[in-house]
C-alpha cells in the first residue's frame, strides 16, 4: 500500500511545481508559501479533527516532539528555497533538482538508520543524480 501512497505524493507534488509556478508569478515568493502554508494548515488539522486523532497529542514524547518541530523547520525552508526557485527557474529544472532529495535520504537513512545500501539502491541513486545532472544543464 505504500507504493500508492507514494504515487499519489509524486503526483501531487508534480501538481504543486505547476501551481506554485502559476501562483508566484509577480508576487513574494515568501508570501507565497506563507498563503501555501496556511492551506495546508487548514487541510490538515480538519482532517486530524475529523478523524479523531487530536486525542494523539498528550502521548506525543518529548523526542517525538523535538523532532516533529525539526521536520517542520526543515520543510518549511526547503518549501522557502523551493518557490524562490521555481518564481526565478524553470519548472522542469528546479523540480528535477528538488528530486535529489532522494539520493540525498538514501545517504542519510544509510547513516542514520543503518538502512542496506544494495547495488539496486546504489544504481537507483547514480540514476536520479545523473539525470538532475541533464536536466539543470541548460
Amino acid at each position: 500500500m505504500w507504493f500508492y501512497y507514494a504515487l499519489l505524493s509524486a503526483l501531487f507534488a508534480a501538481f504543486t511545481a505547476i501551481f506554485a509556478k502559476m501562483g508566484v508569478s509577480n508576487i513574494n515568493s515568501n508570501l507565497a508559501t506563507g498563503i501555501r502554508t496556511i492551506v495546508i494548515l487548514v487541510i490538515v488539522w480538519s482532517i486530524v479533527f475529523v478523524k479523531g486523532e487530536a486525542k494523539e497529542i498528550g502521548s506525543l514524547s518529548r523526542i517525538n516532539i523535538i523532532f516533529l518541530v525539526l521536520s517542520g523547520v526543515a520543510t518549511g525552508l526547503s518549501w522557502l528555497f523551493y518557490f524562490k526557485a521555481l518564481q526565478i527557474g524553470n519548472v522542469s529544472q528546479v523540480a528535477a533538482v528538488d528530486k535529489l532529495s532522494v539520493a540525498i535520504a538514501i545517504i542519510l537513512a544509510v547513516l542514520f538508520f543503518k538502512e542496506t545500501l544494495t547495488l539496486k539502491t546504489i544504481i537507483g541513486a547514480l540514476l536520479i543524480i545523473s539525470g538532475t545532472v541533464v536536466l539543470a544543464l541548460k
